[in-house]
């Protein structure tokens, strides 16, 4: 089962692309809540290229590692990667009013749908306000 999840961004569209595959980027905006933070990140961004960020739970009680491979890229418009069994794309689509960042992904079956959703959906909106923020 696919999930799709999405978001404006308020920025030009080089910014919110920078600030997606930046790993100083990634470690300021790549958590789910405010006690998880990401510790460290990877990014060789070219197809067959891969990535990592090692998420953990700011207690030190659970940690693990998001990684993968980029299996397709168009810059400033389509990033699509494998990771483990799954695939996932992000599209970063220019509206008028900025970017609409639109990430599809194979859901998995530890968790349910909606937790998927909410988690993938909150790293989303941190992203965003990562963007907007940025001088």
């Amino acid at each position: 089962m696919n999930i799709t999840i999405e978001i404006l961004v308020r920025a030009p569209i080089d910014k919110v692309w920078r600030a997606y595959t930046s790993p100083e980027d990634i470690i300021q905006w790549n958590a789910a809540s405010d006690d998880w933070h990401t510790t460290s990140s990877s990014v060789e961004l070219r197809v067959g290229g891969t990535f990592s960020s090692r998420m953990e739970a700011k207690d030190g009680s659970f940690g693990f590692d998001f990684a993968g491979t980029y299996t397709k890229i168009i810059p400033n418009e389509l990033i699509e990667y494998a990771f483990g069994d799954r695939t996932a794309s992000v599209q970063f689509m220019q509206t008028s009013d900025g970017v609409k960042l639109r990430i599809t992904f194979i859901a998995e079956t530890e968790h349910s749908v909606e937790e998927q959703e909410q988690g993938w959906q909150s790293i989303l909106n941190k992203f965003a306000s990562h963007v907007e923020a940025k001088k």
